[in-house]
């Protein structure tokens, strides 16, 4: 059996929070983000970075709206992925390079973050694939994601927030545009 094949994903809700809590560790994910970087604005995001973040992400949770998904290992939360319609992100309508590609609505992954520890093991992909079958559940015909692909290959991990390209490619997205060269904007049809 693969290790990935051990992963078991769940959708986030009330009842989770601890687990998200403990995966995102004492500095919320990236220096207080709590993944809420793509939830808020520039100046709302700044202004609530840290504790503002984790109370926002917090309420998302106990209000039972599911914004992303945890992997376990056994008991042992060791990923999550935001996942939701591509409207819970407004920054996103800001990118440049992420805007949409035509008007059919679409489903985002935003973000990611894996354990150290379970790094490079398929956590990723097992959540992408787990992330697809949410969205579809949930009516979605479309999932999209904005992953990085360094044109050298390295990528300090801590910074992969988004995803790679190689994880969306081996959940079977495929490449849409690249508006960035080392950003592209990947697809699922669902």
């Amino acid at each position: 059996m693969s290790e990935a094949a051990a992963i078991a994903v769940h959708e986030a809700g009330p009842d989770r929070w601890d687990d998200f809590e403990a995966l995102m560790g004492p500095k919320g994910g990236s220096g207080g983000c709590w993944c809420m970087l793509w939830r808020l604005g520039r100046k709302g995001f700044d202004a609530a970075k840290g504790e503002g973040n984790r109370s926002a992400m917090q309420a998302l949770f106990a209000a039972g709206e599911v914004p992303g998904l945890l992997a376990y290992d056994g008991a042992l939360p060791v990923g999550w992925i935001s996942v939701a319609p591509r409207g819970a992100f407004p920054r996103l309508a800001g990118s440049r390079i992420h805007k949409p590609v035509d008007d059919r609505p679409v489903w985002s992954v935003s973000c990611f973050l894996v354990a150290r520890s379970h790094r490079r093991r398929g956590v990723s992909v097992a959540l992408l694939k787990a992330a697809a079958g949410f969205a579809a559940a949930r009516g979605a015909s479309r999932l999209e994601g904005y992953p990085v692909e360094p044109t050298d290959g390295r990528y300090p991990a801590v910074y992969a927030w988004t995803g790679t390209a190689a994880a969306f490619r081996a959940a079977g997205f495929r490449e849409v545009t690249r508006r960035s060269p080392t950003r592209p904007m990947m697809q699922l049809e669902l």
